[in-house]
């Protein structure tokens, strides 16, 4: 993908700039704006890297997800409350890794109403293949040192238990 021209300038440290100038000095502004526009970066060279395995990073996920259950399997919901996302976003995800053939489908025998969704050999492949090319890119964070990688990582931690993804032990 072509990367777009640099500016001369940070427009993010502009808008602060202006921000400031308009409302006052608002700090929280230029960090939201700096993480949404590394959100942007991360998933477009994250997604680059997954695409000729036919793959989104949720997708991806979803693979990583099924290989580290004992069985290659979980539940539908499992997968949805691990991956922090929708009933209904777990389905399209799962399924479009059903038509790929690299997870299969099946009724849940623990739960009359559930699903199980199985990793499928191509889907292991796949997901190791994929995986050794993100690891080679860092996951798209080339640009920070593994201390750095933690600092990120603690960083944001605190906003995640606000968010109630997890409580604090």
């Amino acid at each position: 993908m072509p990367k777009p021209l640099s500016l001369s300038f940070d427009p993010i440290a502009r808008a602060d700039e202006l921000w400031k100038q308009r409302w006052g000095g608002v700090p929280s502004m230029s960090a939201i704006t700096s993480i949404m526009r590394a959100h942007q970066i991360l998933l477009a060279e994250v997604d680059a890297v997954v695409k000729p395995y036919g793959l989104t990073f949720a997708r991806y996920e979803a693979l990583v997800l099924l290989t580290f259950s004992k069985s290659g399997e979980l539940p539908m919901s499992k997968i949805g409350e691990r991956l922090m996302v929708h009933p209904t976003s777990v389905t399209n995800t799962v399924d479009r890794l059903v038509r790929s053939g690299l997870v299969g489908k099946r009724p849940n025998p623990n739960d009359g109403r559930g699903t199980l969704a199985t990793i499928t050999g191509k889907g292991r492949e796949v997901v190791e293949a994929a995986t050794r090319d993100l690891m080679a890119m860092d996951f798209g964070l080339g640009a920070y040192d593994a201390e750095e990688c933690a600092e990120i990582f603690a960083m944001l931690r605190p906003l995640r238990v606000a968010a109630g993804d997890f409580e604090e032990a």
